[in-house]
């Protein structure tokens, strides 16, 4: 892995990590979501500092190139990061589907409720 993509590399991780650190003082972001990207970032740094770690890696799977590995590790994070995003949408959509038929439910009680009131004779 070349020293200019290292340096990148590493570059670019301090700068996500003090990024995540700052949504978190806004409360804009999430404790463990912030920790899954720390943690993305502090691997990254340190594939950047021990180039020994992609260069056996990449020996190991057969790929050509060390920095070919660490963009197919990036890539496989970031879909594993997408599945689990899927999923967690799809069941706050089913919650929310829910949570709109429940409030129509009591609305609709609610309006045949007043109706009745305003029925009954005095």
């Amino acid at each position: 892995m070349s020293l200019t993509l290292r340096i990148a590399l590493i570059v670019v991780c301090i700068t996500a990590c003090v990024y995540v650190l700052r949504r978190i003082r806004r409360a804009q972001m999430e404790i463990e979501d912030a920790i899954y990207w720390i943690l993305v970032s502090s691997a990254l740094v340190i594939i950047s500092i021990f180039p020994q770690i992609p260069d056996f890696f990449s020996d190991l799977l057969g790929i050509q190139s060390p920095a070919n590995f660490v963009f197919l590790a990036v890539n496989f994070i970031v879909i594993v990061k997408l599945f689990s995003l899927s999923l967690e949408v799809s069941l706050l959509k089913q919650k929310l589907k829910s949570t709109i038929q429940n409030v129509a439910i009591r609305e609709k009680e609610l309006e045949d409720a007043g109706k009745e009131k305003t029925d009954e004779p005095d």
